[in-house]
């Protein structure tokens, strides 16, 4: 992040309970931290009232985080890839025409057989009790390919792939394999919905030596200290470049997978408003708090007049 960019406090912050029914029109108006699913939040807001969409959906098969509707667990990995399709075709519909999505989306391997996962002394979040079978069509320790299935599913939707970047990590986690090559990349997709005129500030982010941004982005991954119960957190560098070529301070961001609130974060430093919705009220909570240690946001009252606490959150 550019050192002279000073953080700027968000103009407006509420939280709305997206199960009591409320409308999110207002939403929009300032800068908001949705607690509610998001397909039906989505459903729920406005056309055309966002500028950009930074996001990284849970993964499919990678983690259980114990609670219900939660994405990333579908019985089959064509359901999960139909599920995100629906998700997405709101974000277009709440996106303006000029508007753009950034989707970083990693990919998995199939099970071989087993309805489980053992966890790894480097990363004890990876044990699952429950784990999809292999889908169909697929054999024993085969490469999904999840990423290209979900961008491909998209443009047959009518969205514009146009560009697939490499997410180059060089403190990637390492994985106990002998028989292939440590992953250590996942892909950002970058999506418009028409062909021309959508907004990309070219000399807005420039690679090294000044050169325009190139698709292979080496940027390493960032523990979030307090995230002690999110393992899936993308560091503030990755967002930071997709913010700041697709919109303009005032501009609405958001992200429907919200987490522990890096996208927000990103998008309060830089001036923007934003909306980020989340499902799991103890991210929703972590991402409040963040955002107001840094001092982007105030938590105000909802619309039940009650003043938001940690004990609401």
């Amino acid at each position: 992040m550019d050192d002279s960019l000073i953080p700027l406090r968000a103009p407006r912050f509420a939280r709305y309970e997206h199960t009591l029914g409320r409308g999110y029109a207002d939403a929009v108006e300032g800068s908001s931290l949705i607690l509610g699913d998001a397909l039906g939040v989505l459903s729920a807001m406005p056309a055309q009232s966002v500028q950009t969409v930074v996001t990284s959906p849970p993964y499919w098969s990678l983690r259980d985080y114990g609670i219900d509707g939660q994405v990333g667990l579908e019985e089959s990995v064509y359901d999960f890839i139909d599920h995100l399709a629906q998700l997405f075709d709101q974000v277009w519909r709440v996106l303006r025409d000029d508007g753009t999505l950034w989707l970083n989306i990693g990919d998995s391997y199939t099970s071989g057989g087993r309805t489980w996962r053992a966890p790894d002394r480097k990363n004890v979040a990876r044990a699952m009790s429950l784990r999809p079978a292999t889908p169909d069509g697929l054999k024993p320790k085969d490469l999904i390919g999840v990423p290209w299935r979900l961008a491909f599913a998209l443009q047959e939707r009518g969205w514009y792939l146009r560009s697939d970047i490499i997410w180059e990590k060089p403190n990637a986690q390492p994985e106990s394999v002998r028989d292939r090559p440590t992953r250590s990349h996942e892909f950002v997709f970058f999506f418009s919905k028409r062909e021309k005129g959508y907004k990309y500030d070219v000399d807005a982010v420039r690679g090294p030596n000044g050169r325009r941004l190139r698709t292979v982005w080496p940027i390493k991954t960032q523990a979030f200290r307090e995230a002690s119960g999110h393992f899936a957190t993308f560091p503030p560098t990755l967002v930071e470049p997709c913010v700041t070529i697709a919109s303009e301070p005032g501009d609405l961001v958001l992200d429907p997978f919200v987490g522990s609130g890096t996208t927000p974060l990103v998008a309060g430093s830089l001036g923007r408003r934003f909306i980020g919705i989340e499902l799991n009220p103890e991210y929703l909570t972590m991402a409040t708090r963040r955002l107001t240690k840094a001092g982007f946001v105030d938590i105000t009252p909802d619309d039940s007049g009650e003043a938001g606490s940690d004990a609401a959150l």
